[in-house]
């Protein structure tokens, strides 16, 4: 990941308007990670200490039920998004998800104690942390309306606008999972739409 900074910087101006200055600032606090297919950036029960930026590669957030082992997909992170679960970060409580990497991914990542004292002493961060939070919260009520209001088709829709290739990146029922559908209807959605 020989280009982080400029990747970073080129990211930041356009997500928070930070200025030059701002981002020299903060560009020995973000260090790359890659993270192998299968692993994790976090665990379930583990409090999310890291703010990560997909440089490449796909994530989702799920949770495991403990009684039946059953696996439900909530979210997904690609290239040039945010990955972290943002509740425990902020909170400093454990994650109630696994973050896990779906395929070969790197990223560039600040640490909450890092993010926080930049926070505090610049105006333009702590700008930055208030636009994270929406965007956070932003996610999970679309989330939430999308199961209210809109179809299954229309949520697989919504799922390729912000992952365009996510059909050719991971398996088919993950993505069925994160529908809250089965894969003969994914399949079914699929056909209908010539995706």
């Amino acid at each position: 990941m020989d280009n982080k900074n400029e990747i970073l910087t080129r990211h930041l101006k356009n997500f928070a308007s930070l200025t030059d200055q701002d981002i020299t600032e903060s560009l020995p606090l973000w260090k790359p990670r890659k993270i192998a297919k299968g692993d994790y950036f976090n665990m379930q029960s583990m409090v999310c200490n890291d703010l990560g930026l997909v440089v490449k590669g796909i994530f989702r957030i799920f949770y495991r039920d403990p009684e039946g082992g059953e696996e439900k997909n909530l979210f997904f992170f690609s290239e040039n998004q945010f990955v972290v679960s943002f509740r425990s970060f902020i909170s400093r409580n454990p994650c109630w998800y696994f973050i896990e990497a779906m395929e070969d991914s790197e990223i560039i990542f600040i640490s909450y104690r890092d993010l926080n004292a930049l926070y505090e002493r610049n105006l333009n961060w702590g700008k930055f942390g208030r636009l994270l939070a929406e965007t956070f919260f932003a996610y999970a009520q679309s989330r939430t309306e999308e199961f209210i209001f809109f179809s299954h088709e229309q949520r697989f829709l919504r799922l390729l606008e912000e992952h365009p290739n996510i059909v050719e990146r991971i398996p088919a029922y993950h993505i069925s999972s994160f529908l809250g559908i089965t894969n003969p209807s994914l399949s079914r959605i699929r056909k209908r739409i010539n995706r």
